[in-house]
């Protein structure tokens, strides 16, 4: 299995499909186990870059609590250990906090850069995602679901989710092993204390920021703020909620668009 030396860590990664580099980031709890990075739609375009961030998945967790500059300087240590220079980057959710401070400790790296469904930080946070691991699981599945989309209503399905709207529930009842917790509550922590927002006017890569509009952990109004702080963004609203790119077919044919002009 694919295991490379980067910094303290032993991370995971994968590689799939073919053209222009493609960095992907994930988001909180994120597992390649479970986000099947070989079934990526971008795969026809690009060669993606997928990786377990510290502490999750695959990837060790290193010693003490990581802060955010820890996780961009994770991912752009991959990309040089790797060979790759340049590269568009991809940040989704937790993902999209990490590659705002990768934009802005190693601007050198980023071609084009896409943020989906997140926040700046600072005054515009986004959903405090630690209050809910004191909850019990039934509990926080039952905060985490009208946030997920703003939609949901309790027994039925989120529009254009279908059948999965019980896969998102199940993810926040289910037994998690000891490391597991740990890691991902090192991530929360370090999401906790996130803010990109001095940093931002300095970003001159392009930028497409990506919300749905029924999102209730990153709202449209942190992703229009992201706009304003940056030179060259802009922004494109979804007709879904924290997971529109599952749910508005037009997302991933836009951010197709946008890398390859």
């Amino acid at each position: 299995m694919p295991f490379i030396d980067v910094r303290e860590l032993s991370i995971y990664y994968e590689i799939h499909g073919a053209g222009p580099p493609l960095l992907h980031i994930s988001g909180s709890g994120g597992d390649l186990r479970r986000t099947a990075p070989a079934q990526s739609s971008l795969n026809d375009d690009f060669q993606g870059l997928h990786y377990d961030q510290r502490g999750l998945g695959q990837t060790s967790a290193g010693e003490g609590q990581p802060t955010m500059a820890d996780f961009a300087d994770d991912a752009a240590a991959l990309c040089a250990t790797l060979g790759w220079s340049r590269c568009h980057v991809m940040g989704t959710s937790f993902g999209g906090m990490v590659a705002q401070h990768l934009a802005i400790r190693h601007p050198e790296l980023i071609d084009k850069l896409v943020l989906n469904c997140t926040s700046p930080g600072g005054a515009q946070p986004s959903y405090p995602l630690h209050e809910l691991q004191s909850l019990s699981p039934d509990e926080r599945a039952d905060v985490w679901m009208p946030v997920l989309d703003t939609r949901y209503v309790p027994g039925e399905e989120i529009p254009g989710l279908g059948s999965l709207t019980s896969y998102f529930r199940d993810g926040q009842t289910a037994e998690q092993p000891p490391e597991v917790a740990a890691g991902f509550a090192r991530q929360l922590e370090a999401r906790r204390l996130h803010d990109a927002t001095e940093g931002l006017a300095g970003v001159a890569s392009p930028t497409f920021v990506c919300a749905g509009r029924y999102d209730g952990i990153a709202p449209v109004s942190n992703s229009e703020a992201i706009v304003a702080a940056m030179p060259n963004a802009e922004l494109e609203v979804f007709d879904g909620g924290h997971i529109f790119m599952l749910q508005d077919r037009r997302a991933m044919d836009r951010i197709r668009e946008f890398l390859l002009d």
